[in-house]
């Protein structure tokens, strides 16, 4: 899942796009297919960002030398993101102690239990806390991942790569860097062609009403669909489009913020500029400044500029 995103820039990307390379103590099964290593865990320092994939056996204790190198490499200032099970590596190298994380929900508890010391959220697909992200289970994995290339790269970029592995590109949670559900995928009915009907007319006045006469039920009856698909309601989930649309605007045209609030919506700059800045955590103008700089993205917590991977 990891290699699928991080291994090729998707089409049309032109900057440089990450390095991977696959480190470990010795050949591992993964089902049916054997993954031999590259390098070796020494390697781990040397990256910018390390990749935990999920850990096989919970209930074994990770070991010693991967743990030790998964802490160098923190010590090193490596980025370092566990992909469902892999939260229990960095338990136990103790880079969770104190810090909100996650887990594949049938192993919260088992984390939480452990590591008395680790704040588990259960009810959130990932959680960023800068250089330490943990993710749930694999589909969370992959929205982790491309929140990963958002930060890194972009919207545009982390669209891109959605569009490859035909998946949804998936909203994040500005500072809180976290999303507590994710948008149903193309075959769930009702609402899939409700969704792309509306991200196609962000750039409209769309109320409740508008909504629930498109899918063809009551306001009510939408907002329990809704609620179930995707964990907010109706208005929320056109919010964080409409942010989502005016970050790629913002990072790809020189549209000033009064055009980029008509194209997402939002109707007035100032409105763009209440909403943007408590969603993502910082005004629209600071945000194309970074960007454009081409310096640390909002949020990202990198090492720093070079795409090194592991």
């Amino acid at each position: 899942m990891a290699h699928e995103i991080f291994d090729s820039a998707p089409a049309g990307f032109a900057g440089p796009w990450y390095r991977v390379a696959l480190c470990g103590s010795e050949p591992v099964r993964a089902g049916r297919f054997l993954l031999a290593p590259e390098h070796g865990l020494d390697r781990l320092p040397q990256a910018d960002t390390v990749i935990v994939p999920g850990w096989a056996d919970v209930d074994r204790p990770p070991p010693g030398g991967l743990v030790d190198a998964v802490r160098a490499a923190h010590a090193a200032g490596a980025r370092l993101a566990s992909l469902c099970t892999g939260a229990f590596v960095l338990a136990a190298a103790g880079l969770l102690d104190g810090l909100r994380a996650t887990t594949h929900w049938a192993h919260t508890g088992d984390l939480a239990a452990r590591y008395p010391r680790v704040e588990v959220d259960p009810d959130v697909l990932y959680v960023d806390n800068g250089r330490v992200l943990t993710s749930a289970g694999k589909a969370a994995a992959l929205d982790l991942c491309l929140h990963l290339v958002r930060l890194d790269h972009g919207s545009s970029a982390a669209n891109a790569a959605a569009r490859r592995l035909v998946v949804p590109p998936h909203r994040d949670g500005g500072q809180a860097q976290f999303v507590t559900t994710p948008l149903p995928a193309p075959r769930q009915q009702p609402l899939a062609e409700l969704l792309s009907w509306v991200l196609e007319r962000l750039d409209q006045p769309l109320t409740v009403e508008d909504l629930a006469r498109r899918a063809g039920m009551s306001a009510r009856n939408l907002g329990r669909h809704f609620r179930s698909a995707t964990g907010t309601t109706p208005l929320q989930w056109l919010l964080v489009q409409r942010i989502r649309r005016a970050q790629e605007l913002l990072e790809t045209t020189d549209e000033d913020v009064e055009a980029v609030a008509a194209a997402t919506g939002m109707g007035t700059a100032a409105t763009l500029r209440r909403h943007f800045n408590r969603t993502v955590g910082v005004p629209p103008d600071a945000y194309r400044r970074t960007f454009r700089a081409g310096g640390e993205r909002p949020g990202a917590g990198r090492k720093g500029a070079g795409p090194d991977r592991a």
